[in-house]
């Protein structure tokens, strides 16, 4: 008898792209392109994702995705806000129908303001943005990005079945 196996979020994220015919990008500052690796690792992943910023200094935050300079010297990268205006502008700048990204701290260091493990993933769609707090706990850097990613992923599937896609701890 065969295991059958769960499909990855990844998997689940794409056959729902194929169906509705949508397109995304991404926004990724501490998965440094993790999201955009995993998905592009899927046969055919192509016809569905736009590209990618890999936006890990705050300068390019602002120079490519759009970000407040402002906004970043008052609240820092690590914040609800950022996340938000990175997806928006990634979603914007690629001419995408959705856009995800991710800001926060894989460690091993803190910023003196955050814990390590503390994530905010962003999913821009045409006329709302929804962004998820996480505090992963220690883990990682490769689990924190993970984890990430799992949720950037499941906001997408969320929204594209209809499904409550604001789910913060």
């Amino acid at each position: 008898m065969t295991k059958k196996t769960e499909p990855l979020p990844e998997e689940e994220v794409m056959a729902l792209l194929l169906e509705k015919r949508l397109h995304f990008a991404t926004a990724e500052s501490c998965t440094g392109g993790d999201i955009a690796r995993r998905f592009t690792e899927l046969p055919g992943a192509s016809a569905f994702f736009k590209g990618g910023v890999v936006s890990y200094v705050n300068e390019v935050k602002t120079a490519l995705l759009g970000v407040d300079p402002q906004l970043l010297e008052e609240k820092t990268a690590v914040c609800r806000e950022v996340a938000a205006a990175m997806a928006e502008g990634a979603r914007e700048r690629l001419h995408t129908d959705m856009a995800v990204s991710v800001t926060g701290l894989a460690g091993p260091d803190g910023d003196g303001v955050h814990e390590v493990g503390t994530v905010f993933v962003g999913l821009a769609v045409e006329g709302k943005t929804f962004v998820h707090e996480m505090h992963t706990g220690p883990r990682s850097r490769a689990g924190i990005r993970r984890a990430a990613g799992d949720c950037a992923f499941d906001m997408m599937r969320r929204w594209m079945q209809g499904l409550p896609v604001e789910n913060d701890e």
